[in-house]
């Protein structure tokens, strides 16, 4: 039986030792390397650099990308309900309505951002 795992127990080995030999690796050439002024300044496609590094983005920028990610994975949920509600005839009816009732909670988030103004462009 501990056989079977050899596999896993050389993946996780060479994983290991191709991570230390990468960090090492990267410690000697790094040390030989001359750092100058020049070198150390952030590279903006041949520009001079000016002003901060990242610039500053709206939380409702963020909050918008996460109602989009939300809402776009729950919609994926669907497919796989979608196949299978045909062919299971015998249950489609605790099917429905269990599918019913995700959409339904979805909605309630759904209307809870709609009031609250998080899809609202010019804020």
């Amino acid at each position: 039986m501990i056989s079977e795992y050899i596999p896993v127990l050389i993946q996780i080995v060479v994983a290991i030792g191709f991570a230390a030999g990468a960090l090492i690796v990267s410690v000697l050439l790094g040390k030989s390397g001359v750092r100058t002024r020049t070198k150390d300044s952030a590279y903006e496609c041949g520009m001079i650099p000016a002003g901060e590094a990242q610039p500053r983005f709206s939380v409702k920028f963020y909050l918008v990308a996460m109602l989009f990610i939300l809402f776009d994975l729950e919609i994926v949920f669907m497919y796989p309900w979608a196949v299978v509600y045909r062919e299971a005839i015998q249950h489609s009816h605790v099917i429905l309505w269990s599918m019913l009732g995700f959409v339904s909670i979805l909605m309630v988030g759904y209307v809870y951002a709609l009031k609250n103004g998080a899809f609202d462009w010019r804020k």
